[in-house]
C-alpha cells in the first residue's frame, strides 16, 4: 500500500427479512455502516423481531489512495456522501463475506459489474465523512485533461500484399 494511502476501520450490519415471493426464502439487506466494531465475531445475530433479523456482518477498512480522490471528492459534493458495502456469495452459514467497503463511486461501479455480489449505498457516516475531506484536502490535486489524438492510418498498410512475402 502506498505511504500515502489510509485505511479507515468500519463496521457493517446487516439485516436477513423474509423473502415476499415464493422463490426467495429469505432476502438480505446492508442497512448500517458503523464506525466503530462491536466485540463480536462476524455475522453475530444482534437482534431479532417480527421475523427481521440483525446481524453484525463484519469489520472492514475502507481504503483511501492518493491517486483516487477525484472520485472521492465527487462523492462527498454529492447532495448525500454515500459509502457502498459488497457482500459476495460465500459456502457460510449467512451465504455471504463481506467483500468491501468503499467511499470511491468508481470501485462500487466495479462490484455492480460483477453481477453475484450484493451491492448496498448508504449515506456515509459523519467520522467517515470528516476523514475522507480531510483525506482529500491533503491529497487532492487538479489534473488537466489531454484528449489523446489517434495515430494517421497508414492507407498503404491495408494494401493488397504478394503471396509469401510481407511487401506490397
Amino acid at each position: 500500500m502506498n505511504p500515502d494511502s489510509l485505511a479507515v476501520p468500519v463496521a457493517v450490519l446487516a439485516e436477513r427479512r423474509p423473502g415476499v415471493t415464493r422463490w426467495a426464502e429469505h432476502v438480505w439487506q446492508v442497512v448500517e455502516v458503523l464506525e466503530d466494531a462491536p466485540p463480536v465475531p462476524p455475522w453475530t445475530l444482534l437482534r431479532e423481531e417480527a421475523g427481521r433479523s440483525l446481524f453484525f456482518a463484519g469489520a472492514a477498512e475502507v481504503a483511501l489512495h492518493p491517486t483516487d480522490t477525484d472520485n472521492y471528492k465527487h462523492n462527498l459534493e454529492a447532495a448525500e456522501p454515500l459509502v457502498w458495502v459488497a457482500l459476495r456469495p460465500a459456502e457460510t452459514p449467512s451465504g455471504f463475506l463481506l467483500q468491501a467497503v468503499t467511499v470511491d463511486p468508481g470501485e462500487a461501479h466495479l462490484y455492480a459489474d460483477v453481477g453475484a455480489d450484493l451491492l448496498e449505498a448508504l449515506p456515509m457516516p459523519p467520522g467517515l465523512r470528516a476523514v475522507t475531506a480531510e483525506f482529500v484536502a491533503r491529497h487532492h490535486k487538479e489534473r488537466e485533461f489531454h484528449k489523446r489524438r489517434r495515430d494517421r492510418a497508414d492507407p498503404e498498410a491495408l494494401g493488397r500484399r504478394r503471396p509469401g512475402t510481407a511487401e506490397p
